[in-house]
């Protein structure tokens, strides 16, 4: 596993493919309905991870003495509070960003605090210390210091300010998130990849169909984001391994706009050989990038808005050659020639529009009302070298998605505020090369062809593929907050996801005695597009105890979720089809719930000092497509011992898998700039989705999908941040990991099975399993002048496979093998004009030092990306092709501007 396999000539799809059907029998929605109403009976109130924060402190005076009925306000905003008898205050519902704090009491020297950091459901501690009465002097103004480490917090979790990302050599929110602790290459903590919960201001973003985020967020919409690699509270749910929530900007009391726009490409002169290609002719317009932002107040009252549009253009390195066309035939000789123009263009690109809206209005003092919507669209091609001399047969890929809906948040008092969200969220994928499937150039063509060349390239026909995936989600989350007392917050809360998700193929293609013939809806072989309408719900209970010795994060979930179809009754005659046995009619599937406790200690060692422990089940539901992916029983019908598999079957009756974590760390802020962090945890992972093998009553045997895999993962991480000292900052994150179960793949038992394998379980490491991890981000910076910083990323290796000839059958141990270590660095520098440091020109290098080979495929024979022992003819192939390696050294020039207040 993890090498490099021959490639085959036929269809390339980017999606799993919906292989069958199951009619869809639809439950009334009272069931599901009532269940909802009883979690809103059981809990007398709701609330939900979002955007918002606490302050929370004290105001004393000079000697140290509490000042009660103190005036604490929050600057240029509606937040603000008074001082109780011991000089404590709370500041509720704050947007996530920075703040200036101003305290004062009547015959009191006022106080403003500037810098203060409010972070996403998080508190934020501050001393107010109000002058002498007897003293008649200007305001003191201090800056507020951030402490290197957070010593409230009960788990492994990063918070990065929208400043803080502007100091990173990245792009994306997906950028950011790979460069924390305990991510490795999309798996946190050694989890398969999937398990991760995407939130855009508290809401799931994630796409029901394959738990992935649906969307793609530029670094410039950030104001903050959150990654939680550990342990994390009973809000957050539907994941196993972490949480991702970006909080995005909005707009401000004043009028500004902000701009930026770069361009460049792929540079690797004198390469050609390393590289495999022999072109490196620098493309220094193959990447642009226009984005604009404009926010500001509205012509109506108390009402804020922001507009930000971005258009993205992505040319890859490899470049095509229209040697042929799709519909060349052959010669007398049976040659086929090419007739195409010879045209050189880059074969794989991305094509891409996004953009945010958000509306605001606090026109009531206790109430806002806002609006917003994400959207992207995307046109892409793969940069499958086959095709790199017949460009016109790749298929193409089309996305769009959008996210939008409405807030509002109510204060009930001064200690507590009700929120209620509604999202709906949309995203269509499709893949084809022309939208009518009755198009004659599918017909015009001969099969897609690349007899001769070992697999190495295609010269006829074009690819088949018209697949679709649509999926629709209306999501309603509710909340009240209450802070009891300065030591106690509690949260409820409840979240229904209503998706409705549609896959699979709009028609097939095939070949029979040279002419095209086209399927529509031929169940059970060639199914139409799946339609299902699963339903799922949540509440939970939370609570925060937090004073200066022990902070205390307490919770309990409870999750459902309700497939909304069938199974066969009997699985030893799964499509009733076998005489004599027993019917065989479907049954519904079961509605399912779990309770996952969750539990976050920290014990402030000193005032510098504090050890935190975590515990906590995490559970969350397959999704659909693999639950429902080919799923039509119907298809055993035929089924016979010793005839050819039908491969996995499908089953949405699956129950949630689940992960128990435990989390031990010590944290020390060496210095009021130096600190670091380590942690320590085990995650044991149950229920994870795997293979059975099943008899039917005449002695054939079948697989489908059940919850029957297992792992674990140990690991350490150790984080170190170097604060601003002069113009110089340094942070580092190590991780050291080994996760092991016994399939890295839910049908991997399965496929050992057909090959002839042991199929019994047993304990091998993960295809991820990366023993090293190290991330070191470091800059030098001058306000209104410069800023430049470097991020060096280095890795032991993942697992492959090992071929060898001392081995029993060539094979050895699953996994085995480690590829090689390598590194990667990425630059960023700027030149500011003007104090705000918003207008200016940048350069980016990504992958300075043009590495080929990072965590890529490697040849089982060797365990190397660069050479194989007596190669195979697909081997041969393969040793020629440059997409093998890692991408090479990408150079993006540009500009900023910004006017206005200054986000």
């Amino acid at each position: 596993m993890g090498s490099i396999d021959e490639p085959t000539a036929g269809n390339e799809d980017s999606r799993p493919e919906a292989r069958t059907l199951v009619p869809q029998m639809r439950k009334p929605l009272a069931a599901w309905s009532l269940g909802c109403l009883l979690i809103a009976c059981l809990l007398p109130c709701f609330a939900w991870a979002g955007t918002t924060g606490t302050i929370v402190g004290r105001v004393t005076d000079s000697l140290g003495l509490p000042v009660p009925g103190a005036t604490v306000e929050v600057v240029d905003t509606r937040f603000a509070a008074t001082s109780d008898m011991n000089g404590g205050f709370v500041l509720l519902n704050i947007p996530s960003g920075t703040y200036a704090v101003r305290a004062g009491a009547a015959g009191y020297q006022p106080y403003l605090m500037e810098e203060v950091i409010v972070s996403a459901d998080r508190s934020t501690t501050i001393e107010l210390e109000i002058g002498d009465p007897s003293l008649e002097v200007e305001e003191v103004v201090v800056v507020a210091k951030r402490s290197p480490v957070d010593l409230k917090i009960t788990s492994s979790q990063s918070t990065l300010t929208a400043e803080e990302i502007a100091d990173l050599p990245v792009q994306s929110l997906e950028d950011v998130v790979n460069l924390q602790a305990g991510v490795v290459d999309g798996h946190f903590r050694g989890g398969r990849k999937g398990e991760v919960q995407y939130q855009v201001d508290g809401v799931s973003v994630n796409n029901a169909f394959d738990n992935t985020s649906s969307l793609s967020i530029d670094r410039s919409l950030l104001q903050e984001v959150q990654v939680i690699s550990g342990t994390f509270d009973a809000e957050y749910g539907q994941a196993m391994s972490g949480v991702v929530n970006a909080v995005l900007k909005q707009g401000s009391e004043e009028l500004e706009a902000d701009a930026e726009i770069y361009t460049g490409g792929f540079l690797f002169p004198g390469r050609q050989e390393a590289r495999r290609t022999d072109d490196d002719t620098p493309h220094l317009t193959g990447t642009q990038s226009y984005q604009v932002s404009l926010g500001g107040p509205l012509v109506l009252p108390s009402t804020r808005f922001l507009f930000s549009g971005r258009y993205y253009s992505f040319d890859d390195y490899v470049y095509a050659e229209r040697r042929y066309l799709p519909t060349d035939l052959a010669d007398s000789t049976g040659s086929v020639v090419g007739t195409g123009d010879g045209e050189e263009f880059a074969l794989g690109y991305s094509r891409e529009w996004s953009g945010v809206a958000k509306l605001s209005n606090s026109t009531f003092e206790s109430a806002q009302l806002s609006y917003q919507m994400i959207f992207n669209t995307r046109e892409s091609r793969p940069n499958s070298y086959a095709y790199r001399y017949l460009p016109d047969g790749l298929s193409i890929q089309r996305a769009m998605s959008i996210s939008h809906g409405l807030d509002w948040s109510q204060v009930l008092g001064d200690e507590t505020f009700l929120d209620f969200s509604f999202r709906h969220n949309y995203y269509r994928y499709r893949d084809y090369l022309y939208e009518d499937p009755y198009d004659s150039r599918y017909d015009d063509p001969l099969q897609l062809n690349n007899t001769g060349t070992n697999g190495d390239y295609f010269f006829q026909g074009v690819q088949t593929n018209h697949y679709r995936q649509t999926t629709n989600t209306m999501i309603y989350k509710g909340s009240i907050v209450s802070q009891l007392n300065l030591e106690n917050q509690v949260k409820t809360g409840f979240e229904v996801s209503l998706p409705r998700v549609e896959f699979g193929n709009d028609m097939y293609f095939t070949y029979g005695e040279g002419q095209l013939v086209r399927h529509i809806n031929e169940p059970p072989d060639y199914p139409g597009p799946l339609t299902r309408h699963p339903v799922m719900g949540a509440a939970y209970v939370q609570n925060q105890f937090e004073n200066e010795d022990l902070i205390v994060r307490l919770g309990a979930r409870m999750d459902y979720f309700d497939a909304r179809s069938t199974v066969p009754g009997d699985l030893a005659n799964p499509a009733n089809a076998i005489e004599g046995a027993p019917e065989s009619l479907p049954v519904d599937t079961t509605a399912k719930t779990s309770v996952s406790p969750r539990l976050g200690v920290a014990f402030p060692v000193n005032e510098s000092a504090a050890i935190h422990v975590a515990y906590g089940h995490f559970r969350q539901f397959p999704s659909v497509s693999t639950m429902f992916t080919n799923s039509d029983y119907d298809i055993l019908e035929r089924l016979q011992a010793g005839t050819v598999s039908y491969g996995v079957m499908g089953n949405p009756d699956l129950a949630p898998e689940t992960t128990v974590q435990y989390e031990l760390g010590y944290k020390q802020a060496i210095s009021s700039d130096l600190g670091f962090e380590l942690t320590v945890y085990y995650k044991d992972i149950r229920d994870l989705l795997g293979v059975e093998f099943i008899s039917t009553y005449t002695g054939a045997e079948y697989t489908r999908l059940t919850n029957v895999d297992f792992g674990s993962a140990t690991g350490a991480t150790l984080a170190i941040d170097h604060r601003a000292v002069g113009p110089f900052s340094v942070s580092l994150d190590y991780t050291w990991q080994q996760a092991l179960g016994n399939a890295s793949d839910p049908s991997e038992t399965a496929n050992r099975a057909a090959a002839g394998e042991d199929p019994r379980p047993r304990l091998v490491p993960f295809e991820w399993d990366q023993r090293h991890t190290v991330n070191l981000a470091t800059s030098i910076y001058r306000p209104g002048n410069y800023r430049a910083s470097v991020v060096a990323k280095v890795a032991s290796g993942m697992r492959y496979t090992p071929t060898t000839e001392n081995a029993f059958g060539f094979g050895s141990s699953t996994n085995s093998g480690r590829k090689p270590a390598a590194f990667l660095v990425d630059l960023r520098a700027e030149k500011f004009f003007g104090e705000s440091g918003r207008t200016g020109l940048f350069l980016r290098v990504f992958n300075l030092f043009d590495t080929r080979y990072f965590n890529g495929p490697v040849y089982a024979t060797t365990g190397s990306p660069y050479y194989a022992r007596n190669p195979s003819p697909g081997e041969l192939v393969s040793l020629n092709n440059p997409t093998l390696l890692y991408s090479p050294r990408r150079v993006e020039f540009g500009m900023r501007w910004g006017w206005g207040g200054g986000w």
